[in-house]
């Protein structure tokens, strides 16, 4: 009796997340009868890449060309972020909650049984659950932080815009991941957004010299 409702006791955090589970956006498993070949899984990687590499070139809406110094600048190519682009939050939202729900899971705080189909499907809606509300409360903490600038300056309207953005934007990054993660393509979508963003930051630099100015004129 004890041991049940010590059981119970642990698993009362992912039965108050059940009813929530509507509320996050699902990417359906292939059915049993689908075999997806390499090619199929080729095609999925290459789209959800395209996909990726759009996102980190279009601007955000409402922000302002800015000069001031990039205090994540060391840390965008291990979090795939773009400064100023629909990628600026890169996959920080997943791999934030991800270390959260592992703790919390470590601890004993949150117990699921990963052998039990139930269980394991409701500690994963959880974790894309923390995911989603990591993503919304980074992008308001950007905003308020005066990142695009003062909230007084840009106004209701464009920080709402911005908020906005960059939650749809960690929505669908966290899809795509999924999305890869279900069989449907190839490897991790972290591993390939880090893995890509490395690629293309070391294509950009070999491309675009660094300029400096050590008041003899511009130096390349």
């Amino acid at each position: 009796h004890s041991q049940f409702n010590s059981t119970m006791g642990k698993s009362k955090f992912l039965e108050y997340v059940r009813p929530l589970m509507f509320l996050v956006p699902e990417v359906p498993k292939p059915g049993p009868n689908v075999k997806i070949d390499i090619k199929e899984k080729m095609f999925w990687t290459l789209g959800v890449l395209l996909i990726f590499l759009v996102c980190c070139q279009v601007p955000l809406f409402g922000v302002t060309a800015s000069e001031s110094s990039d205090p994540f600048y060391w840390l965008r190519v291990i979090l795939a972020s773009n400064r100023g682009t629909l990628m600026e939050l890169g996959i920080s939202p997943i791999v934030t909650s991800g270390l959260i729900m592992q703790l919390l899971s470590g601890t004993k705080i949150i117990e699921a049984d990963q052998s039990l189909k139930e269980d394991r499907a409701l500690f994963n809606g959880a974790q894309k659950l923390a995911s989603m509300l990591m993503t919304l409360v980074e992008a308001i903490l950007y905003v308020v932080s005066g990142m695009y600038g003062p909230v007084s300056e840009i106004g209701f309207f464009i920080a709402t815009a911005l908020v906005t953005q960059l939650t749809t934007a960690g929505a669908i990054c966290i899809l795509l991941d999924e999305m890869l993660q279900k069989d449907y393509g190839m490897g991790s979508g972290i591993s390939l957004f880090i893995a890509t963003n490395i690629c293309e930051t070391i294509i950009w630099k070999s491309f675009s010299p660094t300029t400096m100015n050590i008041g003899r004129g511009t130096e390349f």
